[in-house]
């Protein structure tokens, strides 16, 4: 009776009844490796870094981890707190006593997936980390110790795709960037590469679908394992 109240069982006569299934979401992808995968995507603002990492979440079921949203409360209520803007991240202030705390953060979420024999999708600008090969060589050796390893992938976007994106998202963080686009503009290098090994992923507005290109990617990397 609740059944046929509910509409998934329909008498057709008095000998036949038909059960019918509601659609039922199909199950996400879940890639398990034998050894943990560390995917470190950076970009400028607007770039579509965020977005790639969740088309990659999507694709293999593993944890994605933006840095803005793992610690902006904290941030905004610490600038305030101090007197600035909730959306300052150029202040001195902000980059030489925050923003590191920021990426301690982001970088701990990450150990504590990889401990635990988890892959893990990062995803932050990572401007000044992609271009530290001290960094990345630490990085690399810290996730190797916990029997993983890290790809990175730097997000391309050529200056007008990425003008763009940032005004459609309209994140009240964007506004130094739109407020004098042709000085961030001459404060950024849109040919800047991580000085390692990487994948480069272009997100300009007349390229491959990011779909596709994260499901080549991750074939790329993976070869097909899973387990």
């Amino acid at each position: 009776m609740v059944l046929s109240a509910e509409g998934l069982v329909e008498s057709q006569s008095r000998s036949k009844r038909v059960v019918r299934a509601p659609e039922q979401p199909r199950p996400r992808p879940q890639i398990r490796l034998r050894s943990p995968q560390v995917l470190v995507v950076g970009g400028y603002a607007g770039s579509g870094k965020t977005e790639l990492g969740r088309i990659l979440a999507r694709q293999t079921g593993w944890p994605m981890l933006d840095k803005d949203k793992l610690t902006r409360p904290d941030l905004e209520a610490a600038l305030e707190l101090i007197g600035l803007s909730p959306h300052d991240r150029e202040s001195e202030t902000y980059l030489s006593s925050m923003r590191p705390r920021e990426y301690e953060a982001l970088m701990a979420a990450a150990n504590e997936n990889v401990s635990c024999g988890n892959s893990a999708i990062l995803a932050a600008p990572f401007i000044r980390e992609f271009k530290d090969t001290a960094w990345l060589d630490r990085t690399e050796a810290a996730f190797a110790a916990l029997n993983a390893q890290v790809s990175v992938v730097w997000v391309y976007c050529d200056a007008d795709s990425m003008h763009g994106y940032v005004r459609h998202r309209g994140a009240a963080s964007d506004g130094f960037e739109l407020n004098d686009w042709d000085t961030y503009l001459r404060a950024i290098d849109l040919d800047s590469r991580p000085p390692v090994p990487h994948t480069v992923i272009n997100n300009c507005t007349s390229s491959t679908p990011l779909q596709k290109q994260a499901a080549d990617f991750l074939a790329g990397i993976t070869g097909g394992e899973s387990a």
